[in-house]
């Protein structure tokens, strides 16, 4: 007889090798034949509502790694408020309008659009975003993402451009929508104004000059002559300057140097000496910076004047504190500028380059007039000094260019009309991290209108109409109609037909007496079109709700979709459109550093699912602070991959030592299970408990350490180590072996549920292999419940302390092996000395304790107080480790004397032969 056929060995299909770039896809179609979404919608459809909104990717390129970052945290958040109790639908997204599709078409796709209208070019967008979204879409899904793919929001449908029409209407209809020409942040490299979201800053060298602009009418303070010196990194803004700004509460130092007379503000005099290398300046006067108010000053370039103006925006903190002003080229300009009466002068048209109104520098680009007008300056006297310094820039974050402050009639939403409420909306949402309330509260607080309109062709219209004597016409009518045309035809329709075509029938105003009108040719900012998604999505279909529970980002969200969302939706239905917001921090390379074609250290999703397989990438995404900015490298994923191995190796065990076990007929009663097993399922019992908190508190790397630590720690090295000798050499019904099968089965339930939102494909494909279960998936059933043990606190208390000594064992069984005294473990003798308090633990165990410890040989030796020299001591006993007396069992490996005693099977210890003879004589 061959022993080893009578042994009951672990039998399970389920394979050691994952292999899960092969069967994840595999695993993906199957899902999708079921319509596994709409099972999980059907049988959760009677629950609370648990809407996690979401902000939709760009729809042009392949996926990145923040991408895949963002999508599956959402999918793991989504897949577990299903699991515990919620209907939680997911409506995947994609915002289309803007720039990007625009360049893609006209330069790597070649599309002239001079040939073409307005209209045939929006089409070719149109058919260009609707491509890049089945490519992201493909891509999404291969994550194993969860969601309505097949019936997605989409800021191009004509159902989106409809209500994101009439967002528009009722904040124009509340007094929020004006028309204003005021400095913007404007790209030439893209000709249209830009919003807050749409900058970012980079480093750039600039010239660095100190002018100084003659006072020609003092108000009898300041002497005609005196020379007023401001300091700028912008000399193509001087042709457009109208003034100098002052603070009223500095004091302004006149310094006589080589009997010129300048003046400076006091706390800056020395900086400015020294930048100006001035040996021998002597204060002679010192003036009240509101006395010099509306003193006159002659422009260095122009026979115009300069007026001197009042602005608490001045600062001491670099420069000359007296400020150039150029009411058309910035913020703080334009607001002292109209508080003073003058101009918006802005001599750069709409591709950067210089005008007529700025004589002597038209048809130059506004950054090559840098040179010729500080050489005016320097012909006329009035520089006084020119470097260059390299400072951060504000920057197209599209082309990467640099951006300008421009002034020009633009579109805007009025947020000081709504702030106090925005803010209370910002204080009344959860937040995670805690500190997004504090960045989000202080962005509301200072920023200023939302330049809402845009001067590109891919967008959704301005729905303005404008009468004959061009006052601008935005009513509910109007609204109403245009929203309407939108939801029938799609917003082309608006560069398809005439203003008079697209009003109402019939439709008169006042200011047209000849009945003519003419429309905007202007299109939203995007973040218009993403921030009105609350209600496009939300409050457009029947399976959501607003406000959603979740909105989940990265961090630069606060400047864009968080805050766009939070103005539009606080303006139309005085609310936050979210309870909470939850964001993510960027992907970065191993080393800390942004990934970068140009570094070589982008790691892209696709290829990590190729290699590794998506459940690897999701298991990454579940180890990190993704609060914080992340880190993701080939060692990195290497390492998650190992912990992935030990996860499904668990899997593998419970499944194969679980073939012969029906848990309707096998499973032994909680009253009759052994101390050891039940302390197994009180262990089990926190960690569902924890893991189930971590879901609720997104906290996923609590879940991935503390599985991960279940199976290594308290299954591998404990349980299932010891449990072997139970599983694979007792007869089939044997009471302790069903009590280990009976732990092994709940163990296996509660796992594969645990971690089936993060691990979907893993967990389905176990799932499979499990014969007892009713349902088609894992995503059919709900989170594991903790079981009531009885005396939990009192058993755990006593097993912990068992497993103290337990370690101490192994540690002393460590030496031994490596002193060469022992083999095996098996092949040990354990004489224990221990303490009277361990004597009283060791007492109270009625498991085999040469079970528990996988030795042969066990025996309480003697008192701590009477370890022979030479023991090993750990403080609650003293150890010695012997090998044991005996012959080893062919069957079970045991070294007993009692091996032979049976004569019809002289190689197997007493308990094997007695088995033998009875399950497979």
């Amino acid at each position: 007889m061959e022993y080893k056929d009578t042994l009951l060995m672990p039998k399970t299909e389920f394979p050691m090798r994952g292999n899960l770039p092969k069967r994840e896809p595999e695993q993906q179609k199957n899902w999708e034949s079921q319509d596994i979404y709409k099972m999980v919608q059907d049988r959760t459809k009677d629950r609370p509502l648990f809407v996690l909104h979401d902000g939709p990717p760009y729809a042009n390129g392949d996926l990145h790694m923040g991408h895949a970052l963002n999508k599956v945290l959402k999918d793991f958040i989504v897949r577990y408020k299903s699991m515990s109790g919620y209907c939680a639908p997911y409506v995947p997204g994609w915002d289309t309008h803007g720039l990007p599709i625009e360049t893609a078409l006209t330069k790597n796709k070649k599309v002239n659009r001079k040939e073409m209208s307005v209209a045939e070019f929006r089409k070719l967008c149109e058919e260009y975003a609707w491509t890049q979204i089945e490519n992201q879409r493909s891509q999404f899904k291969s994550l194993g993402v969860r969601g309505d793919w097949e019936n997605p929001y989409v800021t191009l449908k004509p159902e989106y451009e409809a209500q994101q029409i009439k967002v528009f209407g009722e904040m124009a209809k509340k007094g929020y929508i004006y028309k204003g020409k005021k400095p913007v942040y404007w790209s030439p490299s893209s000709e249209s104004a830009l919003a807050e979201a749409e900058i970012e800053y980079q480093d750039k060298r600039s010239p660095s000059i100190y002018v100084a602009f003659k006072v020609t009418d003092g108000k009898g303070v300041l002497n005609e002559g005196d020379q007023i010196i401001i300091w700028t990194t912008t000399p193509w803004t001087i042709p457009a300057n109208l003034g100098i700004s002052v603070h009223p509460a500095l004091n302004y130092s006149v310094a006589e140097v080589d009997g010129v007379r300048y003046v400076v503000a006091e706390d800056l005099l020395a900086s400015v000496a020294k930048e100006l290398e001035w040996e021998n300046a002597e204060t002679v006067a010192i003036v009240k910076g509101e006395s010099m108010d509306r003193m006159i000053a002659k422009h260095p370039l122009y026979d115009r004047e300069s007026l001197v103006m009042l602005g608490e925006h001045v600062t001491t903190d670099a420069g000359t504190g007296a400020v150039h002003t150029a009411p058309g080229h910035g913020e703080d300009d334009f607001i002292v500028g109209q508080a003073y009466g003058l101009d918006v002068l802005c001599p750069v048209d709409e591709k950067g380059v210089m005008t007529s109104e700025a004589p002597g520098f038209e048809g130059i680009f506004y950054d090559e007039a840098n040179k010729p007008i500080t050489e005016a300056l320097q012909e006329k006297g009035a520089l006084l000094k020119l470097s260059f310094i390299t400072h951060s820039y504000p920057h197209d974050w599209r082309t990467k260019k640099p951006t300008i402050f421009r002034a020009t009639a633009q579109w805007f939403a009025s947020i000081k009309d709504f702030r106090s409420e925005l803010l209370e909306a910002v204080k009344e949402t959860k937040w995670v991290p805690a500190w997004g309330e504090t960045r989000l509260y202080n962005m509301v607080r200072d920023r200023g209108d939302w330049c809402i309109s845009r001067q590109r062709a891919w967008g959704v219209p301005i729905p303005v109409f404008y009468a004959e004597n061009g006052e601008p016409i935005i009513t509910d009518e109007t609204i109403q109609h245009v929203s309407d045309l939108f939801r029938e035809h799609g917003s082309n329709i608006w560069f398809e037909k005439t203003a008079n075509e697209l009003l109402p029938e019939g439709f008169k105003h006042e200011g047209s007496p000849n009945g003519q009108f003419t429309k905007e040719n202007d299109i939203m900012d995007v973040w218009f079109d993403s921030g009105s998604s609350h209600q496009a999505v939300l409050a457009e279909r029947e399976d959501l709700v607003r406000p959603a529970d979740l909105y989940l980002e990265g961090s630069d969200q606060y400047r864009g979709w968080f805050n766009s969302s939070l103005s539009t939706a606080v303006a139309v239905t005085g609310k936050a459109p979210y309870k909470g917001i939850l964001s993510h921090g960027f992907a970065l390379d191993g080393e800390g550093r942004k990934m970068s074609k140009s570094l070589g250290n982008v790691v892209l999703p696709s290829k990590v699912m190729n290699q590794l397989g998506a459940d690897i990438l999701r298991l990454w995404v579940a180890s990190v602070d993704y609060q914080a900015d992340v880190r993701v490298s080939d060692g990195i994923l290497k390492q998650v991959a190992e912990v992935y191995r030990k996860i499904r190796n668990t899997f593998r065990f419970l499944l194969g030592n679980l073939a012969d076990f029906n848990p309707e007929t096998d499973a032994v009663q909680d009253s009759d299970l052994r101390e050891v097993d039940r302390y197994m399922l009180v262990k089990l019992n926190t960690l569902i408990d924890k893991v189930k908190d971590a879901y609720e508190n997104y906290e996923f790397a609590v879940i991935y350490h503390n599985v991960h630590n279940f199976c290594t720690i308290e299954l591998s090295s404990f349980y299932l180590d010891f449990a072997k000798d139970v599983l694979y050499i007792e007869a089939k019904d044997q009471k302790d072996r069903r009590a280990i099968q009976t732990v092994l089965y709940e163990t296996l339930l509660a796992l594969v549920k645990l971690t089936a939102p993060i691990l979907p494909h893993t967990a389905d494909e176990v799932w499979g292999h499990i014969d007892w279960v009713k349902e088609e998936s894992v995503q059919l059933v709900d989170m594991p419940e903790s079981k009531n043990i009885s005396d939990a606190s009192a058993l755990q208390e006593k097993w912990d302390r068992f497993m103290t000594l337990r370690d101490d064992v192994l540690k002393a069984l460590e030496v031994a092996r490596n002193e060469k005294v022992i083999g095996k473990s098996l092949t040990a003798d354990i004489k224990l000395y221990p303490t009277n308090e361990t004597k009283e633990l060791l007492q109270s165990v009625k498991e085999d304790l040469k079970q528990l410890f996988i030795v042969s040989g066990f025996s309480i030796a003697g008192s701590y107080e009477e370890a022979p020299e030479g023991a090993q001591d750990f403080g609650q006993a003293k150890i010695v480790i012997e090998k044991a007396d005996g012959e080893t069992c062919d069957r079970c490996w045991i070294v007993t004397p009692e091996v032979g005693e049976n004569k019809n099977h002289p190689t197997l210890c007493p308990r094997c032969a007695s088995i033998v003879e009875t399950y497979y004589a």
